[in-house]
């Protein structure tokens, strides 16, 4: 027994991925052929070479980040048998849940309970757990959808640990199970099956008539009555309180945090630190999972899984974070808009682990609060003793790092002590003291946002602090269990796709040009060399956007002056050979991951129209922003709980239009390629100069880019919805227009 119990909690294994790194070490050896080639054996000095040089440079330094990121593969395997040797299951630690929404429109209260009650009914000590779900919204609808989510909770829980229930979310548990009545079924559960189903869809009835309908605002909801979505005080009701029992339901409390319109209020990551404040004040739990509110438990164990790497002997003192990978249900059929990621989770997230850690992804995390408050390893306290500023300094330093709450020092000392309260089980009585943390002044004059909790700056606040954690030293890990964690539902249309990928480039594209660019935090701190180049190569997601829109237009502009961009032979088969290679390894790479054929063409043609539309756009507001004419806007992704609903079954893939300029750069860019090619073909071309004329290759480029564009070429033609805008057509015929002038007047 002596001997079980000192066994690893995980183990981490390393992966060889001969094949991918074979292949992509080829196509950078081709990358650097290619750049000497031009450079010392091609004597042109046309425009479009030089452009090209430039791009090509780019896209070698990018190659560089994407072989660093994927080089060292690993995953972990946890042994929860060995945890609960460890440490009896009564022992388990305290676990604070957070759930965050804003927008009950855009996320619908029926996902967001799913998720709570997905959550409440955890496979873990119920006594030991506390739920806090942040509502950026004000929304009463929010809080009526928790009251009545926590009725139906006391049922759930006890029917999904009663009958040991895997999948413990509502919506989908009995969706997947139309009819439970089969011979192995016993008359009870079947019963209880039946009772459950009539419950649940009366519960989302009345959601549905509450959303429809005012919901009167006295009584509970009569603080909700003089309130505006930017203006309001602080909001927090205790809708559940455990005793102290196993067999009582988790707390849960329900909290919107002030908001004034004169005091930033820093979109998530302000809601995370006043949840962080609150949940401190209240239960002050040594562990934090954060969820997004369509992410939905789906592995019941997770939290144990969890916590075998982060109370690993060598994990309690190098790791902050367990990562779980986002995973999406309801997927539409063959990915046609590119945002499952499944095979980039493998492959770059895999080659994170092998590094310094997984990315922090800002959903399915669970965090050490001790991390969050801002310790470091080097200042890690095993038993109290060690010095540090914060747990040993004076009254006034503690303020001036976390804040004047007597309460919130008192628990925020405890946890960097790693001590838990004496009790949680009263957690009503520090409601007040809860809402002083809650208020939008609190945090003025603290390190909140710069040094402590989640860290401002950044609408991508998830990246830029998981990156400052990493700065600190800490590693993190992924956690990915044989059954899924989580599973969430990913955007259903290009729309938000493009206003998620532009979200995320802009929010990037931030980091790398702060004080808190990943270059800084290996020299100055304690960043992996090789950590730092793959924060680079997500931070410059949006500058990416630059080079490709330039050699995409390079083809075109050189059809219709009629000379060439490639390099002679033989350079042109390094070209050649290289794009072969780089689509044969992406092919292979998808279809080890079990994905399709259409899958990979679709994420192909996916990479060039984000690129160039919604990263391209993230690159413009960043730019804007720094010349002060802009400011970061938060734009919350559409939240949908099914796709077999009718709307995305008429959808089932299709692009979908609207008058967003969004679509204006890839809408260009069709145009532009249809015009080189009706050039070529009808022999408009200007006269061959220097004897090399545009010829085949050329013509590839542009076809191939009409290829991937060819949802653009279809909107050209589409009605409604699915039809362009005339609007963005006409704008796009300007800028072809403006591109064709430029081609005439500047020649060479």
């Amino acid at each position: 027994m002596a001997n079980e119990k000192s066994l690893p909690l995980y183990d981490k294994i390393w992966v060889k991925h001969t094949f991918s790194r074979t292949m992509d070490s080829l196509i950078l050896l081709l990358l650097f052929l290619l750049l000497g080639y031009r450079i010392f054996l091609d004597d042109s000095n046309t425009f479009a070479f030089f452009v090209a040089v430039i791009c090509e440079s780019w896209f070698t330094f990018a190659w560089i980040l994407v072989i660093n990121t994927k080089w060292s593969p690993a995953y972990t395997t946890t042994y929860i048998d060995r945890l609960l040797l460890r440490v009896p299951e009564p022992e388990l630690p305290p676990v604070d849940l957070f759930v965050t929404t804003a927008d009950p429109v855009l996320e619908p209260p029926i996902i967001t309970i799913n998720t709570v009650l997905s959550l409440l009914a955890l496979d873990y000590p119920t006594n030991k757990l506390a739920c806090y779900v942040s509502d950026d919204g004000c929304s009463p609808l929010n809080f009526y959808a928790l009251l009545e989510a926590s009725k139906f909770a006391k049922l759930w829980v006890p029917f999904c640990k009663n009958y040991n229930i895997q999948l413990r979310v509502p919506f989908r548990y009995f969706s997947n199970n139309t009819n439970p009545a089969n011979n192995e079924d016993s008359p009870e559960f079947i019963q209880d099956w039946r009772r459950l189903k009539k419950e649940y869809e009366d519960l989302c009835s009345k959601i549905m008539n509450a959303s429809q309908n005012s919901i009167p605002l006295i009584g509970e909801f009569a603080i909700f009555s003089d309130t505006q979505l930017r203006n309001h005080p602080t909001i927090i009701k205790v809708i559940c309180e455990n005793k102290g029992l196993s067999d009582e339901l988790p707390h849960l409390v329900y909290v919107s945090r002030e908001k004034k319109q004169e005091h930033p209020h820093h979109h998530k990551a302000g809601a995370m630190n006043v949840l962080t404040r609150i949940s401190g004040v209240m239960t002050n739990a040594p562990f934090i999972l954060n969820v997004d509110c369509d992410m939905y438990v789906h592995n019941p164990k997770i939290v144990q899984h969890a916590l075998c790497i982060l109370l690993d002997s060598k994990g309690e003192k190098e790791v902050a974070f367990a990562q779980c990978i986002q995973q999406f249900y309801d997927g539409l059929k063959d990915d046609p808009f590119g945002n499952q990621l499944v095979a980039k989770f493998m492959y770059v997230g895999g080659g994170l682990a092998g590094i310094q850690g997984i990315f922090y992804v800002g959903t399915n995390c669970l965090h050490r609060r001790k991390v969050i408050y801002g310790l470091s390893p080097d200042h890690h306290i095993p038993n109290g003793k060690k010095h540090h500023d914060i747990t040993d300094g004076k009254l006034s330093e503690k303020k001036r790092i976390f804040g004047s709450s007597e309460r919130f020092l008192e628990s925020a000392a405890n946890a960097l002590e790693g001590k838990t309260l004496a009790s949680n089980d009263k957690i009503w009585k520090y409601v007040e003291a809860a809402k002083e943390v809650g208020s939008s002044e609190y945090e003025y004059g603290t390190a909140w946002g710069k040094k402590v909790g989640w860290m401002y700056g950044s609408i991508s606040e998830d990246a830029l602090t998981g990156l400052k954690i990493h700065t600190q030293g800490w590693r993190s890990e992924t956690c990915a269990p044989e059954l899924i964690p989580f599973m969430g539902c990913s955007p259903q249309d290009i729309i938000s796709v493009m206003s998620q990928q532009k979200r995320w480039a802009s929010g990037l594209l931030e980091i790398l040009l702060s004080k808190h660019c990943p270059i800084f935090g290996t020299l100055f701190a304690k960043l992996k060399f090789r950590q730092c180049l793959g924060y680079l190569w997500v931070l410059t997601w949006a500058v990416r956007s630059v080079p490709e829109i330039s050699y995409t237009l390079l083809p075109a502009y050189c059809i219709i002056n009629n000379y060439t961009f490639l390099p002679k032979e033989p350079g042109q088969w390094i070209l050649v050979t290289m794009f072969v290679i780089y689509n044969i390894t992406t092919f292979v790479e998808y279809l080890r991951t079990g994905l399709s054929i259409r899958t990979w063409l679709n994420s192909e043609r996916m990479a060039r129209i984000t690129t160039t539309n919604a990263w391209f756009f993230g690159f413009l507001h960043i730019l804007l922003k720094v010349f002060g004419l802009s400011d970061s806007v938060f734009e919350i992704t559409k939240k949908e709980q099914s796709s077999s609903n009718e709307s995305a079954k008429e959808n089932n893939g299709r692009f979908t239009f609207n008058n967003s300029h969004i679509f204006v750069p890839g809408t260009t860019i069709l145009l532009i390629q249809l015009t080189a090619l009706v050039t070529k073909l009808l022999g408009w071309q200007a006269p061959v100069r220097n004897g090399h004329g545009s010829g085949i290759g050329e013509l590839f480029c542009c076809s191939y880019l009409v290829v991937c564009y060819w949802p653009f070429f279809k909107g050209l033609f589409g009605k409604g919805k699915y039809g362009i805008p005339l609007s963005t057509i006409c704008k796009s015929v300007v800028l072809t227009l403006l591109f064709l002038y430029f081609c005439r007047a500047y020649q060479g």
